[in-house]
């Protein structure tokens, strides 16, 4: 790991109607947009969107991390977030993120344990942590794979 602070840099660039590009010299190129409820198209990623993935992306890498640090063996995760914005104090603002998390572990792995370095991810989720936004996760653990 480098050492802090770290610091990322995007860039933005539109004209005047259609979509916001964000070019980058070694990432995938990404189209942005305001969403279909503020009336933009829905065929592009909007802020709002890109928000709640960083949440589902940084919970999963989150969780990677964790479950190699405690030698956690597992076959997949799936995280479905739902991010709720709602006006606060006349202002618009994400007020909540809901984190439903499936994981399956092989069999044999003590699915109490890798609940709770499910829980372990949530609570060090850097993305999550650096918004005031509530979160709430629910986890369910199978085996199998």
């Amino acid at each position: 790991m480098h050492p802090f602070p770290h610091h990322y840099r995007v860039r933005s660039v539109a004209s005047t109607e259609g979509a916001v590009e964000h070019p980058h010299d070694r990432l995938p190129h990404l189209r942005g947009n305001a969403p279909v409820e503020f009336g933009g198209p829905g065929t592009d990623w909007s802020p709002e969107e890109l928000l709640t993935a960083a949440v589902a992306d940084c919970f999963v890498l989150s969780f990677r991390a964790v479950a190699t640090a405690s030698s956690l063996e597992w076959v997949s995760i799936t995280c479905d977030v739902e991010g709720t914005l709602d006006r606060v104090d006349r202002v618009n603002r994400f007020t909540r993120f809901d984190l439903t998390v499936r994981l399956v572990v092989p069999d044999g792995v003590d699915p109490d344990r890798a609940h709770r370095l499910l829980e372990k991810a949530e609570q060090v989720c850097l993305v999550t942590n650096s918004m005031t936004a509530e979160r709430e996760l629910h986890a369910e653990v199978s085996l199998g794979g």
